[in-house]
């Protein structure tokens, strides 16, 4: 197996990212961003700050980043493609959103179980495209 073309790498992980960051936009900040600030308010936390945001898109970007390293190395064992895109995308979602989330739906009050969930769904969409995004830039050396 070869080594992985780090130069592709970064290029398709910043787009996974982004396409990821932006569809996260969309649905945790326009359609569940009124039910977060609720959320955060219940808990006596301050609503989502433009601070916040940037942080969680600079996270997004490393998950990106993460997405297409998994994709890449899979690659020479499933094939170039989107449907080993979708695999590392589904991988990707479950390490950064499924499990996480899953702690808040376990502990009692921390949020309310239906956004945890509404969140998680989002995140799916949100990697499968990033993932399938940026793993269409990538190449091999």
């Amino acid at each position: 197996m070869g080594k992985i073309n780090v130069g592709r790498w970064i290029l398709g992980g910043l787009v996974a990212g982004v396409v990821g960051d932006i569809v996260e936009a969309i649905c945790q900040g326009v359609w569940l961003g009124p039910s977060w600030n609720a959320a955060m308010q219940a808990l006596g936390k301050p609503a989502l700050t433009t601070r916040m945001i940037v942080e969680f898109n600079l996270v997004g970007l490393v998950i990106g980043l993460a997405a297409v390293w998994i994709y890449a190395g899979i690659r020479p064992r499933f094939g170039a493609g989107p449907k080993t895109a979708i695999y590392a995308g589904l991988v990707t979602w479950l390490l950064a959103s499924l499990l996480a989330n899953t702690f808040f739906m376990v502990i009692p009050y921390m949020y309310p179980h239906h956004l945890a969930l509404y969140a998680t769904i989002a995140d799916f969409i949100a990697w499968i495209l990033g993932t399938v995004a940026g793993a269409a830039l990538y190449k091999e050396a």
